[in-house]
Formats: structure tokens, C-alpha cells, sequence
């Protein structure tokens, strides 16, 4: 049999082989084991597996080594799950399995993706007593890598005795392919310390490792140990030091390397091409693939994506239709998985979304990427009914979405609002029965931006097995969406359960606490991000200054401000408003000029903020200058803004209402009506802030007239709005007029919110209905606050009441508030009604609280002038306070009752 070993090495076609095989057939000679399994061999090796899985079949007894020859052809044919197959099937029939055949088992196993089936296996490697062969350790090794299974690859690894570079250079793959690049290139370190000598492969894994990483300097020393030992890979260590470049931010390095390259294969312009598309050098990619068809290298699929992808971020229509064209006239179309998506997004960039449709038809529509692309891009352009149609029919062709496009589109429909096409995907994962973490996580993270955070919960809560990620989009959903408490609370459970935060965590804790003006919750979050050992983050560092700054601690927030090393215009912006909300005007201008010296150019936001602090402190003039200065930055006030409340920037529609805003806190009501007609398109936070300073000057008729203006031209008034007008009528002590706009809000859909009812029974009990007060307390349907208490106290207390107050002190003992004016106002009435034990019970409570101070500003010359209760700074003092004790005086001459005064 063995004449005819070099027969079989001589039968280059099918035809050769069936002729040879026919003559074996003949002779009798068919019946040999050898003979047959060179059969097997041979027609797998020319594509013909089920000829070759016939021969199989049909020889009697097939022995150890035919049956291993045949799970090896199924392996190379990458027919795992038959492989697998094949293996059971030989121990069912008590075939001794040798120990060649287990490397192909195990690729099998890592091929198919079953862990279990390999965990099985190596056990039956074990009993057999083939755990020392160094082969099947590799094998092994290399399974549990391939399915990110790193604890059991890196055991293995450490129990072998005898370490080449084919190991070194597996389990160093192994970690980079599992983004633990740290870990690999500590490996690599232990190798060379071993005295073992890095080959080709290995550098692949470390250049790779290097760029996933962004260490420059490592990557420079990795790059003069391939030079220096001269290590090749016929380019394609070329290409994995350019990637790495450019990972590393090192384009000029890149450049000169791919420079360098004599022989550039396809693969090399590729590589190029790539990295300049990523780097955002979109014209830069495009002029290299011309150099490419000029020096006649052919492109594959992976190069036309990406230069079609570059036309699109360039929005070039022409030149991609083009390169379309040239794509199809080389049938490069074929690979869809690469070409057609870059197509619709290609099309769909440049506004031709029926072009995309086109695509879709013309190559095919069994492209599962495409379909999910074009959902996609409807759903975020907001095209509803075409992404649910799209949805339907692909289905329709027999394609189910995987959990990429579905999270996608989920993606999409959370960016727009998309609830209806959300529900649709949503009822469509349900029916499929789908449990990726993935797409769940999608899901939470698309009822939260719609606004159905409960919905979100609701998945949350049946996830047995949740990531960082997951916990992460609910903390995030539930800080998005206004519930600060519910986000705090999971952060605190997640804390106790183990799980390691993220950026996105600590990120959205930290804006809950900012919400809620929770400064300790912040400084304890600020401290574990700290002690946790995350790197550096701009969002989280801008975050942290704004909570800071909105708890009133600003020499904190100065501080973390300090410590960011590249602000941001959001960062700035963000410690201005800080020193603007807390009237430090002065220091809020000195930011507001070192930012502009610095470089940055302020945005809608900045002037927001600048011209916000200016109200607050009544500076006018400041007001008015930096209002005038908008221009110069080359910023137009008018009345477009972002619709999403997630978006951080506003447009200049706010910078109006802000200027409105001031004019009328200042007093200048003249000036804030001149800014306000100005408006072309008014929304409704620009008539609420008009009608908010008409009411802080107690003309409740313009009040009155300009929100029936409003209504009448069309705008909805919102919860604002009615808290406007009623405080308002509670100014000037307009009760009919407050009731009937309270009364009035489920006229427009609005349910009146705990603000709004603080306003009526403060409106009440300044009129003396305290029973009336007190009834629309007990009538409120939820929890009712301190706020709320304090306005029926306020009352009680003008009109010495303190009957009321001892039939309410029920209802008093339960409450627990960090506002010490509520305590404050409360044990004022117990010491004025001689209730020294009560005084002293309150006032025990206020233990631990801290009375954020009050403070006036008046603007005298243009200068203005701040000051707070008991304050002695200033070098007129002495006769302010002597007109101020004149005041009771002048009080009794205007008519004022003494008893009240």
C-alpha cells in the first residue's frame, strides 16, 4: 500500500482522485485502513466532504485513526458542531480515542462556542492520562483563550513545565483578544525575563496590547526591538505597528512606517486607510486609496467600507457614488457584511435615504447588517412608520435581528423618543425569548431617555446575573430622569453588593447629589472614586465641580476645578454658574475673563450663567454689558433650543429668558418687557418669566393680562406657568383670583405638584383662611413636606394662632427636613407662645444642620455692593443701621399696625 502514498500526493483534482480511487476499488485494495483513510483525507482536502464522509461510512470497522482523520477534515471544514458529533458517536461505539485527536476535539469545542462540551472533555483528558502531553495542553490552552475563559487558560498555562514561544505567545493572545491588555504585556515582561525570545506572533499580541492601551513610550520600545532583531512577518507586523501608532496617537510614526513598506500588499493600504478614517483624517484616507489604484494594488471589501465610510463623514454624494460604482464593476459587492452597510450609511449621511432602500434591493435582502442599519437610521431621523415597516419585513424575508441591530435600534428610538417603535422591539425580543445582556441593557437605557424609567426598573429587576453595565444604565436612568433618590439608593446597593463602578456610575450619582443638594452623599461618592483608583475623567471632574458648587461648597469645587488639566467650555461654565448661584458676581466675571484669556470660547450656556449670576445680585449694568458681548463671540440670541432635556447645552432662547429674568428681579421691568417683545417665537418659559416678574413686583393685573396672552396665542402654560401666577396673587393677597388659577390647572391637563399647593395655603393662611389652608393639605394626594407645614405655620404665627398649631402637632412630629428654616420658623412660635419645652425639643433637631446663609446685593454706581444678616463690613455701617432703626417709625407714619410691624 505503500506504492501509492505518492499517487495520492499526485491527484491535484477531483477527477485524478475518483480515477485512483476507482482502481483501489478494483484491486481490492479499498479494503485497506490506510488506503481508506488517505480517501478520507484526500477528497475533504478538495472540498468534498461528503464523498469523503461516504468512503467513511462505508468501511466495516473504521479504526481509531480513521475515525480522528475524519473529525480533523470536518475541523479544517469548520464543521464543528459534526465534529463534535463525530467524537460522541466514537464513544458510543467504544472506539479507543488516541490522543491525536483530541487537539481537533478541542478546536472543535472553541469553534462551536460550547464550554460545557470542552469542560467535558478536558475531564475525559484527564482520566485518560493525556493532561501531560504537551500538544493537547496547547490545545487546551488555546480553547479556553478563544472562549474568554482566562482563569483555566492561564491555570493550564502556569502547571506546564516546559514554556516555548508558542505558549508564551498564546496566552499573551489570549489576554489582549480579551481587553486585558495589562495583563499580556505583563506576561511578555515575565518572557523576556525568562530568556525567551519574542517571534513574530508574539509582537502581533504586544503591538496590539500597546495601542488598546495608549502607551507611546511602550510602543516605541516595542517597535526598536522588531527593527533591531530584525523580526519579520511578511507585512503583517508592518500593519500591527501602524494600528498600534495610531492608537497611541502617533499618526507621524505611522506615516513613516507604512512609508517604509517596499512591498505594500492590500493589506498594508488598508491598514493605513483605517487609521486614517479613525483619526477623523477622512481626505487623508480617501488620497491614499487613490495611491493605492494608481500604484495597482487590487482593494478587498474591508478597504471599500472603509473608504466609503470616509465619503460619508465628509458627506461627499459624488465621489461616493463613485467609489459605489467602482465596488460593483470589481463585484466587491459580494461580501455584504462590509460593503452594503457602509453603502446605507453612506447614502443616509448625504440625505438620500431612498438610495439606501436601493442598496437594500439591489444586494439582496438577505444581508441581516444592512436591514439593521436602515431601522437604525429611521428610527434616529425620526422616521417612525418607515422603521416599522422596515422591521416587519425583515421578518418577513425569514431574517430574525441579532442583538447588535436590536440594541442599535433601541439605541435610536432612546435618542428620539421613539416610544412606539421602542414597544414594537421591545414586544419582538419578548416573543423571541431573547436574555443577551446586551440587549437588555439596551432596553433599560431606552425607556429611561423616553421617560418610562419604571419600565427600565421593571427589567432591571428580572436580570439575574447584572454587569457593571446594567447597573450603570439604571443608576443613569433613574439620575436622567429626575429621581435622584431611587439613583442614589441603587448606587448604595450596588456599593454593598461588590460590583466595581464605572465613569458612567460614579458619573450619574454624582449629578443625583447635585440634584438634591446632598453635599456629605457627594463627598463620600468623591472619596470612593478617589480610593477606587479610576483615572482622570473630564465629565466626572465637571460633574463634581457643579455638585460642589450647587451644594455650596464652593472652596471644594474651586478645588476639583483646579485639578482638571484641559477644561472643557462645559467645565467653565459650570464654575461660573457655581459662583453666579451663590452670588459671588466678582469672582463668577474673573472666571468668566480668565476663561476667554485661556483660549475658550464661551458658549449659549457660559452667557446663560453669566448673565443668571448677574440677576441674582441685581447688577444690571454687568447684565447689559455681557447681554451686548454675545455678539463678539459670534452668538445671536433667538428662540431655538435642543428639545431633549438630556442635552446639557441650550440654545440662546434661554439667554433671552435668562436676560428677561434679570431685568425683572432688578426691577428694570421696562427693560426686562423690551427684551421680552423682542422675542419672535416666545415658548413658554419666556412667558413664565415674564409673568414671574411682574408678580415679584406685585402687578398682579400685567400679571393676569400677560398670561391671558399667552393662552390666547396658542401656548399651553406648563406647572411653572400656575406656580408663576399664584404666587403671584399670593404676593399681593389676591385669594379668589389664586384659587380659581389653582382650580384651573386640570383644565390643562397639569396636576398640581407639591410647589403648587405650598402656593395656595401660603396665598390662604396671608389671608387668615387657615382653615381653609389646612384643608387643602389634608386634601393633598401625596406626601405632604416641610414646605408645605411651614407656609400653615407662617400663618398661625401672623394671626397668633396657636390653637391651630396644637391641633396640627400630630402631624408635625413625623417631619424630617435639612431645611433649618422650617426648625427655625417653628421654634420661633413655640418661644413666642412661651412653649419652652418644645422650643427646646425643636430646636435639638436642628443639631447637625447648616443654615446656608442669606445675602442682599444692591448696585450702587456701578458697583455692587453684598451683604448679609448682622454684617458690619462695610465702612458706613454705623448709619445704616441708624436708618434701619428709624424704620419702625417711618413704619407707624405710613399707617402700619404697630403689632405687625
Amino acid at each position: 500500500m505503500t506504492l501509492y502514498m505518492p499517487l495520492f500526493r499526485s491527484c491535484t483534482t477531483l477527477r485524478t482522485l475518483t480515477q485512483l480511487h476507482a482502481h483501489l476499488f478494483v484491486t481490492g485494495l479499498h479494503r485497506d485502513p490506510l488506503a481508506t483513510t488517505k480517501l478520507v483525507e484526500s477528497y475533504s482536502q478538495m472540498g468534498d466532504l461528503q464523498t469523503s464522509r461516504l468512503v467513511f461510512e462505508t468501511f466495516p470497522s473504521p479504526d481509531s485513526f480513521m475515525w480522528g482523520v475524519l473529525i480533523k477534515c470536518h475541523v479544517w471544514n469548520h464543521f464543528f458542531e459534526e465534529s463534535i458529533s463525530l467524537y460522541h458517536k466514537m464513544l458510543y461505539h467504544q472506539v479507543h480515542v488516541n490522543g491525536f485527536i483530541y487537539p481537533n476535539i478541542l478546536r472543535a469545542c472553541s469553534g462551536f462556542g460550547d464550554l460545557g462540551i470542552g469542560g467535558k472533555v478536558h475531564g475525559r483528558i484527564i482520566k485518560c492520562g493525556f493532561d501531560t502531553d504537551a500538544i493537547v495542553e496547547t490545545s487546551l490552552l488555546s480553547m479556553y483563550g478563544e472562549m474568554g475563559c482566562l482563569y483555566n487558560a492561564r491555570k493550564i498555562f502556569d502547571g506546564m513545565p516546559m514554556k516555548d514561544v508558542v505558549l508564551w505567545s498564546s496566552i499573551i493572545s489570549c489576554y489582549v483578544e480579551y481587553e486585558e491588555a495589562s495583563e499580556g504585556l505583563d506576561l511578555f515582561h515575565r518572557m523576556i525575563c525568562q530568556g525567551v525570545e519574542a517571534d513574530s506572533v508574539t509582537m502581533l499580541s504586544v503591538a496590539e496590547a500597546c495601542g488598546d492601551l495608549g502607551f507611546l513610550r511602550l510602543a516605541r520600545l516595542v517597535h526598536g526591538q522588531v527593527v533591531t532583531r530584525s523580526i519579520k512577518s511578511e507585512g503583517s507586523l508592518d500593519n500591527s505597528l501602524i494600528v498600534m501608532y495610531t492608537k497611541c496617537g502617533d499618526l507621524h510614526s505611522a506615516e513613516k512606517i507604512f512609508q517604509n513598506v517596499t512591498q505594500r500588499h492590500t493589506a498594508s493600504w488598508t491598514a493605513m486607510i483605517t487609521c486614517y478614517n479613525q483619526t477623523g483624517c477622512f481626505q487623508e484616507a480617501i488620497g491614499v486609496f487613490l495611491e493605492m489604484q494608481e500604484s495597482k494594488v487590487e482593494p478587498n471589501s474591508v478597504t471599500m467600507m472603509v473608504v466609503i465610510c470616509s465619503c460619508a463623514r465628509l458627506g461627499l454624494l459624488r465621489e461616493g457614488k463613485s467609489v459605489h460604482c467602482f465596488v460593483t464593476r470589481k463585484a466587491l459587492d459580494a461580501d455584504l457584511d462590509f460593503v452594503g452597510p457602509a453603502l446605507i450609511e453612506l447614502y443616509a449621511e448625504c440625505g438620500k435615504l431612498n438610495y439606501c432602500e436601493e442598496v437594500l434591493r439591489v444586494i439582496g435582502e438577505r444581508n441581516i447588517v444592512s436591514w439593521n442599519m436602515l431601522i437604525s437610521l429611521y428610527a434616529r431621523k425620526g422616521l417612525l412608520k418607515q422603521a416599522l415597516v422596515a422591521f416587519v419585513q425583515m421578518q418577513t424575508q425569514g431574517l430574525m435581528p441579532d442583538s447588535y441591530g436590536l440594541a442599535s435600534s433601541l439605541s435610536a428610538c432612546g435618542s428620539v423618543g421613539s416610544i412606539q417603535l421602542g414597544y414594537q422591539i421591545h414586544g419582538h425580543v419578548i416573543k423571541r425569548g431573547i436574555l443577551d445582556e446586551f440587549v437588555q441593557n439596551s432596553l433599560i437605557d431606552m425607556y429611561s431617555k423616553c421617560g418610562l424609567v419604571n419600565c427600565g426598573y421593571k427589567i432591571f429587576e428580572r436580570i439575574e446575573q447584572r454587569s457593571v453595565i446594567t447597573w450603570s444604565s439604571m443608576v443613569c436612568g433613574f439620575s436622567q430622569n429626575g429621581n435622584s433618590e431611587e439613583a442614589i439608593r441603587l448606587f448604595d446597593q450596588m456599593y454593598m453588593s461588590g460590583i466595581e463602578m464605572n465613569e458612567v456610575t460614579f458619573l450619574s450619582v454624582i449629578q443625583a447629589c447635585s440634584h438634591l443638594g446632598h453635599l456629605e452623599k457627594g463627598k463620600w461618592v468623591h472619596h470612593k472614586l478617589i480610593t477606587g483608583g479610576l483615572k482622570k475623567d473630564l465629565y466626572v471632574d465637571t460633574a463634581l465641580t457643579d455638585m460642589y458648587a450647587k451644594c455650596g461648597d464652593l472652596q471644594a469645587a474651586q478645588g476639583v476645578f483646579d485639578s482638571i488639566s484641559e477644561r472643557s467650555v462645559v467645565s467653565w461654565s459650570a464654575m461660573i454658574a457655581g459662583y453666579g448661584i451663590h452670588g459671588q458676581i466678582n469672582a463668577a466675571i474673573s472666571l468668566f475673563n480668565q476663561m476667554v484669556d485661556s483660549g475658550i470660547k464661551p458658549n449659549e450656556v457660559t452667557f446663560m450663567n453669566i448673565i443668571s449670576a448677574c440677576s441674582h445680585v441685581g447688577s444690571v449694568e454687568e447684565g447689559k454689558l455681557y447681554f451686548s458681548s454675545m455678539r463678539d463671540f459670534g452668538i445671536k440670541p433667538n428662540t431655538e433650543h435642543f428639545a431633549s432635556v438630556v442635552d446639557l447645552l441650550s440654545r440662546a432662547l434661554y439667554v433671552d429668558t435668562a436676560l428677561t429674568d434679570m431685568y425683572a428681579k432688578c426691577g428694570d421691568l421696562q427693560a426686562a418687557q423690551g427684551v421680552f417683545d423682542s422675542i419672535s417665537e416666545r415658548s413658554v418659559v419666556s412667558w413664565s418669566a415674564m409673568i414671574a416678574g411682574y408678580g415679584i413686583h406685585g402687578q398682579i393685573n400685567a400679571a393676569i393680562s400677560l398670561f391671558n396672552q399667552m393662552v390666547d396665542s396658542g401656548i399651553k402654560p406648563n406647572e411653572v406657568t400656575f406656580m408663576n401666577i399664584i404666587s403671584a396673587c399670593s404676593h399681593v393677597g389676591s385669594v379668589e383670583e389664586g384659587k380659581l388659577y389653582f382650580s384651573s390647572m386640570r383644565d390643562f391637563g397639569i396636576k398640581p405638584n407639591t410647589e403648587h399647593f405650598a402656593s395656595v395655603v401660603d396665598l390662604l393662611s396671608r389671608a387668615g383662611d387657615l382653615s381653609g389652608a389646612y384643608e387643602i393639605i389634608r386634601s393633598m394626594p401625596f406626601h405632604v413636606d416641610a414646605s408645605i407645614w411651614s407656609a400653615l405655620l407662617n400663618g398661625c404665627r401672623i394671626y397668633r394662632r396657636m390653637d391651630m398649631i396644637k391641633s396640627i402637632e400630630s402631624d408635625l412630629v413625623d417631619i424630617r427636613t435639612d431645611d433649618t428654616g422650617y426648625y427655625t420658623l417653628l421654634s420661633n412660635i413655640y418661644g413666642e407662645g412661651g412653649d419652652w419645652d418644645e422650643f427646646g425639643k425643636v430646636r435639638s433637631m436642628m443639631k447637625g444642620l447648616t443654615k446656608v446663609p442669606g445675602w442682599s446685593t444692591i448696585e450702587l454706581d456701578k458697583r455692587v455692593y453684598r451683604f448679609g444678616a448682622g454684617d458690619t463690613s462695610h465702612l458706613q455701617t454705623n448709619e445704616i443701621y441708624r436708618i434701619l432703626d428709624n424704620f419702625p417709625t417711618l413704619a407707624l407714619e405710613q399707617g402700619c399696625d404697630e403689632e405687625y410691624r
